[in-house]
């Protein structure tokens, strides 16, 4: 049954009672009145004596910022609501899994300079905030995020900036932080406009969960703004459907109809979203409001989160349960984003069954097994006379890639039975 996006109904929380609609629709007003605290949060919702200790053991460590209009998304009710866990710090934050890690993706090791994070060969990371308008509890980021809310210095991004421009293999540039929609309209266009004189600078993504947590930031000055600059694509990061609201939805259209293609990236979370159907209905929403969903990310193991967890096969669960039971347009690729800096690794049911030279043996999601036969005369592609394989920034330079096209061998570091070897290479 096609579900209706409703408007939030802030005036039934006695915190917001006697907010103007003009200021309740002022992001700026948003920011400014973001629940940090107990006492404006007990306004909102009821908590009890246990959980304002631990609330107050919680915040000694990890802040807590929740916008007025995310904050009316929460039931006062369900302690299970998946909105409020989210949003609402826990006592399980302080606990430190054996598997936690500060830094798990590596994006400080792989920082050439200051706030720049280049891993991939063709694509860097460019945080310009550690600031966001909310601060999500499952955030694989809470190492810097709110730790100094301030904007990368303006020394930092002009090096980030000369960086990309002497690195001609750099084509796509990802804006991040922290949420990069908190700047101002002109701090924005700055950065936008300063990516663009990089000749070599192809497109340009902005990461921002503000269509979630805080959909008034999507102005038509801001819309106008990432519009001179396209192509300019923006992933953002609804996990659950409750959080598509009619106010989501407005937001999203805006960004569409100025041109700009939208992702999705939700992450798993345990209690959450980790259920085929939740899932389903989340990638069904999406594409109602003109955003294709992307990945589907494991939930890192950042410090303090391990109880949003879930297995990976949960995740490849929930690909099977969509695969072939929905459109292809609503299926995400589920990715585990490698601890050590090994990137996003796809994850997904095996529908490969055997293969020889002449057959290859699948199954499809209803379990129904076939074979495709393969060519017997295929030759393979001849590069002599390809002019995309003489491109050399087309061409792989390493990992599994540059085995299939040049051969050769990958080898680990420090292999224990190269240690076995005398001085004449033999055992």
């Amino acid at each position: 049954m096609k579900r209706q996006f409703s408007n939030v109904d802030y005036k039934s929380i006695p915190l917001f009672k006697d907010v103007s609609e003009e200021d309740w629709n002022n992001w700026k007003w948003q920011m400014r009145n973001a629940i940090r605290d107990i006492p404006s949060l007990e306004k909102v919702l009821p908590l009890s004596e246990e959980e304002q200790e631990h609330l107050a053991k919680t915040l000694k460590k990890f802040k807590m910022a929740i916008t007025p209009y995310y904050a009316a998304l929460m039931s006062k009710e369900n302690v299970n609501c998946p909105v409020r866990k989210m949003a609402v710090p826990v006592l399980n934050e302080l606990h430190i899994a054996e598997s936690d890690l500060s830094d798990p993706l590596h994006e400080d090791v792989d920082s050439p300079v200051p706030g720049l994070t280049h891993r991939y060969p063709d694509r860097a990371l460019l945080l310009v905030t550690h600031e966001c308008s909310m601060y999500c509890r499952h955030c694989t980021r809470r190492r810097i995020v709110g730790e100094t809310d301030e904007d990368m210095a303006k020394g930092h991004l002009e090096k980030a900036f000369e960086y990309i421009a002497r690195t001609p293999e750099i084509r796509d540039v990802v804006i991040s932080g922290g949420d990069p929609l908190i700047l101002s309209d002109s701090r924005i266009d700055y950065i936008l406009t300063e990516l663009r004189k990089i000749e070599h600078i192809e497109i340009i993504r902005i990461g921002s969960r503000m269509p979630v947590v805080l959909p008034q930031r999507i102005t038509d000055d801001l819309c106008n703004i990432i519009k001179k600059h396209h192509p300019v694509y923006v992933n953002t990061h609804f996990n659950h459907p409750k959080e598509i609201t009619e106010e989501a939805r407005q937001a999203c259209e805006k960004l569409a109809n100025a041109g700009v293609q939208m992702g999705n990236q939700s992450v798993l979370l345990k209690g959450v979203n980790d259920c085929s159907n939740i899932m389903k209905a989340l990638m069904h929403d999406l594409l109602r409001i003109r955003v294709k969903p992307y990945y589907i990310y494991q939930c890192d193991l950042s410090e303090g989160i391990s109880h949003f967890r879930t297995t990976i096969s949960k995740g490849i669960e929930i690909i099977e349960n969509l695969r072939g039971h929905t459109t292809g347009m609503a299926v995400p690729t589920f990715v585990v984003d490698a601890p050590g800096g090994g990137g996003k690794i796809p994850v997904m049911p095996d529908y490969l069954i055997s293969q020889t030279e002449k057959r290859v043996v699948l199954r499809n999601y209803e379990g129904m097994i076939t074979s495709y036969t393969q060519p017997s005369d295929y030759q393979g592609h001849s590069i002599d006379n390809c002019e995309f394989c003489s491109d050399d920034s087309l061409v792989a330079k390493d990992g599994v890639a540059k085995l299939l096209n040049e051969g050769g061998t990958i080898r680990p570091q420090a292999m224990r039975r190269e240690t076995r070897t005398n001085g004449n290479g033999k055992q």
